[in-house]
C-alpha cells in the first residue's frame, strides 16, 4: 500500500510520526522528542532500523556534552538530483536551504548553471559520470566536493536516465547535448 489510510497498513511515517517529530523540531523540549522517540521506537517492524537495537555503554555524558544541533548541519548532504530530474527552481532551492545551513546539495550528473558559481544557489557537490554532462573545468573548480559516479545506466534521453522529452533547451545547454534526443 502506497498510500497511508488510518486504521489500514502501519506505514513508519504517518501522521502522529510526522506530528511528534513537527512538534519536537519546533518547541525544542526534550519531553517532546521523548514522545516522538517512543513512537519510533515501539513501532512494528517497518524498516531495517527497527530490526537493530543500541548497546548503550555503561557512562551516559551529560547532554552539555553533545556536540551542538549547528555543528551537525555542515554533515548534511542533498541525494544527488540533476537539474532536469528536479525543476531549476527546486534545484537552487535545495542548494540555498543547504548553504543557509553550512550543509551541502549535490549537482547530480547533469551540470550546473554558470551563473549560480560564486552564489548561495551553488551546489557544493558536484558530481562527474562517465557521460560528463555539463563537466567543464568551470564546473569543478566550483565544487568543495567531487563525487565520482562509477556506475552509468543507459542514456535513452542522452542525459543519463532523464527521459529525452525531459532535456529541454535548457538542461541541453547546461549538459552541452542537444535537446529532445532519443
Amino acid at each position: 500500500m502506497l498510500k497511508y489510510v488510518h486504521g489500514g497498513e502501519y506505514h513508519a511515517y504517518n501522521p502522529d510520526v510526522v506530528r511528534t517529530l513537527q512538534q519536537a523540531v519546533q518547541s525544542g523540549e526534550y519531553s517532546d522528542y521523548q514522545q516522538y522517540a517512543k513512537l519510533v521506537n515501539e513501532r512494528p517492524a517497518a524498516t531495517l532500523r527497527d530490526l537493530l537495537a543500541l548497546n548503550p555503554g555503561e557512562d551516559a555524558i551529560s547532554i552539555d556534552e553533545v556536540e551542538p544541533a549547528k555543528e551537525l548541519f555542515k554533515r548534511f548532504d542533498t541525494a544527488a538530483m540533476s537539474i532536469g530530474a528536479l525543476s531549476p527552481e527546486a534545484h537552487e532551492s535545495l542548494a540555498e536551504a543547504m548553504n543557509s545551513i553550512g550543509g551541502y546539495s549535490n549537482s547530480g550528473e547533469g551540470g550546473e548553471d554558470p551563473a549560480r558559481y560564486g552564489t548561495n544557489k551553488v551546489s557544493r557537490i558536484k558530481q562527474v559520470a562517465s557521460g560528463r554532462f555539463g563537466v567543464t573545468p568551470a564546473y569543478l573548480v566550483n565544487a568543495d566536493v567531487i563525487q565520482i559516479k562509477v556506475a552509468q545506466g543507459a542514456k535513452p534521453g542522452e542525459g543519463g536516465q532523464l527521459p529525452g522529452d525531459k532535456v529541454t533547451p535548457y538542461i541541453a545547454k547546461l549538459r552541452y547535448s542537444v535537446r529532445a534526443s532519443r
